[in-house]
């Protein structure tokens, strides 16, 4: 089998440096911190209220804070009373519902 040509190995590295780019940061304690006193972004007990309140008896199973195009965004994976997974993520800033949908 030959390999392939020069110019599809340039194509196909360039595509998975672009999504490398295009993936979420995780940001740590210590960013997340720095933000909050800054007022950049709300508390994570507050977001959290939010998230819990739209799955009642609702076990929280992670919670992080990501940058992603140039928004701050809190991901909040919870277990409902019915034992499925939800992802819910919130705008950091402000607070805003993005998404809350089932995880794979």
């Amino acid at each position: 089998m030959n390999p392939p040509p020069r110019a599809a190995r340039y194509l196909a590295l360039a595509l998975l440096a672009a999504c490398s780019l295009a993936a979420a940061r995780d940001l740590d304690q210590d960013e997340a911190l720095a933000l909050r006193q800054k007022g950049v972004i709300l508390p994570l007990e507050h977001l959290l209220e939010t998230a819990m309140a739209r799955h009642p008896g609702a076990r929280l199973l992670e919670a992080e804070l990501e940058e992603d195009d140039d928004r701050y965004e809190y991901e909040v994976e919870l277990l409902t009373v019915d034992g499925v997974v939800r992802e819910v993520k919130l705008d950091a800033a402000t607070g805003a519902l993005l998404k809350d949908e089932e995880d794979d």
